[in-house]
């Protein structure tokens, strides 16, 4: 069919990808974005749940059958825990979406492999699940499937950012280089409170299956650890309130002024639900706000990242 002749709706859906905009090409990433971020929330209901074992085994849900089959746990464990594997290939949708876009858009080597990172921790992503799940939900295995998810966020994070710049362009430094290495210094800090976090669920209540109780749980006492999980964050936002001071003093760009200040908010508020969690006795409607605060928190630690060198004019 010629172009003259495709129906005019055709034409609007294929016409953004024979020459992806930038605009187009950051539509895509803030998808890819959220898709990240969002899977892990979803990966949280089926935690507590309990419907981690709905679908039993993988990459099928039960043997012999790829999708659930009646009886052989309950329907609405099976549900969660196959709608939760279907979510994955719409994050991998968005992931493919993007690589195709930057591709087409003969982006420079450093964004395409930023894309092609975020497509294959995709797919890593989805054996890594399928082990936790032969696994029988060990709790290491369900942190190293976290993990990684909280990369995916800064990967998607530095993509959105880095697509508005001009490839041609010589990277320029927006701010002064202390300031750089106190936000990596916050990074750091950040890679700790994550850890020390999956540590926390690992000895907690909500194993991921009903089934499962406390077999394959982390033997160290939840409240040590939710102690130590706490001073990581203290230092996390220490370092970040360090970086927005510097930021001020020495007047760098409003809008990594203004990145740092939300991801402050974002701290505070992600401590205040820690603390609600801790006092109330991790109650299951917390953890999913907590999850999706976490991926907000590395989200916004990437812009600031990202704001420190950028390549000017920006294409935006």
């Amino acid at each position: 069919m010629s172009e003259a002749a495709r129906p005019t709706g055709a034409r609007r859906l294929v016409e953004p990808w024979h020459d992806p905009t930038v605009r187009f090409q950051r539509i895509l990433a803030m998808i890819l974005l959220i898709c990240q971020g969002g899977i892990t929330v979803t990966g949280s209901l089926v935690r507590v749940t309990g419907s981690g074992l709905g679908c039993d085994t993988w990459p099928l849900c039960h043997e012999g059958s790829l999708v659930p089959v009646a009886g052989a746990a309950p329907w609405i464990h099976q549900a969660i825990e196959f709608g939760n594997r279907l979510l994955a290939f719409v994050v991998a949708a968005a992931s493919i979406a993007v690589l195709v876009a930057v591709i087409r858009a003969g982006r420079r080597s450093g964004i395409k492999a930023l894309a092609w990172v975020s497509l294959l921790g995709v797919v890593l992503q989805a054996v890594i699940g399928g082990i936790s799940v032969l696994l029988d939900l060990r709790w290491w295995s369900v942190a190293v499937h976290f993990l990684p998810s909280m990369v995916l966020v800064w990967v998607a994070a530095l993509l959105y950012m880095r697509i508005a710049e001009t490839d041609t362009a010589e990277p320029t430094t927006r701010y002064p280089d202390v300031i750089r290495t106190w936000v990596v210094i916050a990074a750091v800090a950040l890679c700790f409170v994550l850890v020390t976090g999956t540590m926390v669920t690992g000895s907690g209540p909500h194993s991921g299956d009903s089934g499962v109780g406390m077999e394959g749980r982390l033997n160290l006492d939840t409240e040590i650890l939710a102690y130590v999980h706490a001073a990581c964050l203290y230092v996390y936002l220490a370092a970040t309130l360090v970086a927005v001071y510097l930021l001020r003093k020495h007047q760098a760009p409003k809008d990594a002024f203004n990145t740092a200040v939300v991801l402050v908010v974002l701290i505070i508020i992600q401590w205040a639900i820690g603390v609600a969690q801790f006092n109330l006795g991790v109650p299951r409607w917390s953890i999913p706000a907590h999850i999706a605060m976490s991926s907000l928190v590395v989200a916004f630690s990437a812009f600031l990242y990202a704001h420190g060198k950028r390549r000017l004019p920006l294409l935006v």
